[in-house]
């Protein structure tokens, strides 16, 4: 059974959808400079030469990077190359709000997927947090009145970001495996450098059919350099070290929950780009998705 939910796992659980929020605008505002797929590999190349100073001894013979081998390149594969290459994908055709809007079906996939694949049971209390939660963004989307909402309409985006956030139930789940990464686990910089190192593989492997099928062209400036680095230093490193630890403490079902906070911060944060201030439903909206993720992580039915 999962531990109670702490202070310090809300907050590594809090980081994240923050920095996602961020990511979902960045992603947008240098979609037309940048093909997505290539936008995916250069940030996870940066993060992988920054953590290599700290993390290089997992290359050495021996080490549990070899041993398992097969589940960091399931983990890179999902978590690195698979998501995040169809998030910028879905910024193509959609809008960081649209986008978030769809994952925050996360706590859905979460249970679906945990009790399908991973034998975890689906408790009451974590589906009444589910509609919480989802009325929570839906009044975010609306902007507090209903035909906001049914203006609403997906696109081909919004169907790559619900693979996207299938492809991270599974990688959310597959971090609970107390039988594996034991070795490299204890080091955090370790166990993320071993992701990381299959998912630049991955996502370079993906990269290179992105250029062989399409012609693209990078529109180099130093706006988009330094959006390269923070997407790969906030919503890639911190992002995937705060989530990775959160996870292991509160349990994929809970943690799925705190990722409906993002398109709260994504409307909050394209608000403030706008210079407007939140509204009378974004505070409604954060007690009922907070709301919904106290009545899931209680541990009676």
């Amino acid at each position: 059974m999962r531990q109670p939910l702490s202070l310090s796992t809300i907050t590594l659980l809090t980081i994240p959808p923050m920095l996602w929020a961020a990511n979902a605008i960045v992603g947008r505002l240098i979609y037309h400079d940048i093909p997505p797929v290539t936008l995916n590999f250069l940030r996870w190349l940066l993060a992988f030469l920054i953590l290599l100073p700290f993390a290089y001894p997992i290359f050495k013979t021996g080490s549990s990077l070899w041993q398992d081998a097969k589940q960091y390149a399931i983990l890179g594969l999902l978590g690195i190359g698979v998501y995040n290459a169809l998030q910028y994908a879905a910024l193509q055709s959609s809008g960081p709000i649209n986008v978030t809007l769809v994952a925050s079906g996360m706590p859905v996939w979460m249970m679906l997927i945990g009790y399908l694949f991973f034998g975890a049971k689906i408790r009451l209390l974590q589906i009444a947090g589910a509609v919480l939660s989802i009325i929570g963004v839906l009044l975010v989307l609306s902007r507090g009145k209903i035909d906001h909402l049914l203006d609403l309409h997906l696109v081909s985006g919004d169907l790559l970001m619900i693979a996207a956030t299938i492809a991270w139930s599974f990688y959310s789940w597959l971090l609970t495996d107390q039988n594996q990464y034991q070795e490299l686990r204890t080091r955090w910089t370790f166990f993320l450098l071993a992701q990381i190192s299959f998912g630049v593989i991955w996502s370079g492997l993906f990269a290179a059919g992105e250029w062989a099928l399409i012609d693209y062209h990078i529109q180099w400036s130093w706006q988009l350099l330094a959006a390269i680095i923070f997407v790969a230093i906030g919503p890639a490193l911190i992002a995937f070290r705060c989530w990775g630890a959160g996870v292991q403490k509160a349990g994929p079902n809970v943690a799925g929950f705190f990722v409906n906070l993002t398109p709260l911060f994504t409307t909050i944060l394209s608000a403030a780009i706008l210079g407007e201030l939140p509204d009378w439903y974004h505070g409604l909206a954060f007690l009922l998705i907070i709301a919904g993720i106290v009545i899931s992580s209680q541990q009676k039915v």
